[in-house]
C-alpha cells in the first residue's frame, strides 16, 4: 500500500476482507519522528514491530474496517484466544457486553480450558440502580446471539470493579494469571490493589 495508510492483515500477511477482524498495521514509512526506537532496545523493536509483516509496522492492536473505511480497534492482538481452534477476540465479546444498558464496565478474559484449550470468562460492573438478577444469563445469551454458539462465553460475573492502572487500562494480564494460579505481584501502576484482590475469590473459585 503506497504512503501512509491502515491495513488490517491475516497473520500470512494477506489483507482481510471489510469487516473482518485481523492486525491492524500502518504503511512504512512512518512520518518522521513517530516511532524512533526503544530505549536501548532497537533489535527488540525492529523484532516486535517491524519485522512481523514487512512493509508494515505492527500496531499491536487487533480490528477491522468496515465498508466505509471507519477504523475499529477490538482489542489488543494477546487478547485472541483459541476456542476449540477457532481464534476468537475478546474485544468483540466485550462490545456486545458493552452494548447493554445495564452495563458500565466489562471485560473479557481467555482462560485454560482442558477440552477447548481456552474459553472465555467475562466479567461485568453494573450501572447505577441496575439489579443484577438473571442479568449474566442474559448477558451469556446476547453473546451468543450476536457471535454465536463458537464464543463458548457461558460465565459473566458480576463484580463491583474491575482493576486497572491509573491511566485507566484493564489488568487483564494479571487477572488471568490469577485464574491460572499465579500469584504474581501486581504492576506498580495499579489503582487500587484492593480491587485485584477482591476479584481473587471470582478469578479462582
Amino acid at each position: 500500500m503506497p504512503g501512509y495508510g491502515v491495513a488490517i492483515l491475516h497473520p500470512d500477511g494477506s489483507g482481510c476482507d471489510s469487516g473482518e477482524d485481523g492486525a491492524i498495521c500502518l504503511s512504512l514509512p512512518l512520518p518522521p519522528g513517530t516511532f524512533p526506537t526503544l530505549w536501548n532496545a532497537d533489535a527488540r523493536s525492529e523484532s516486535s514491530y517491524l519485522c512481523e509483516h514487512p512493509g508494515y509496522y505492527l500496531t499491536g492492536d487487533g480490528g477491522h474496517l468496515d465498508r466505509d473505511g471507519y477504523l475499529f480497534v477490538m482489542g489488543r492482538i494477546d487478547d485472541v484466544i483459541n476456542v476449540a481452534g477457532h481464534r476468537l477476540s475478546t474485544g468483540q465479546m466485550e462490545a456486545v457486553l458493552a452494548s447493554h444498558p445495564g452495563v458500565a464496565e466489562c471485560t473479557v478474559i481467555g482462560v485454560a480450558d482442558e477440552i477447548k484449550g481456552q474459553v472465555p470468562r467475562g466479567f461485568v460492573v453494573l450501572a447505577d440502580g441496575v439489579a443484577p438478577d438473571g442479568l449474566a444469563d442474559e448477558l451469556v445469551k446476547l453473546v451468543r446471539d450476536e457471535i454465536g454458539a463458537v464464543a463458548c462465553l457461558k460465565q459473566v460475573d458480576i463484580v463491583a470493579a474491575l482493576p486497572k492502572t491509573r491511566s485507566g487500562r484493564i489488568l487483564r494480564k494479571s487477572m488471568r494469571a490469577i485464574a491460572h494460579g499465579h500469584d504474581e505481584e501486581p504492576p506498580s501502576t495499579i489503582e487500587d490493589p484492593e480491587v485485584l484482590h477482591a476479584l481473587r475469590q471470582v478469578l479462582r473459585p
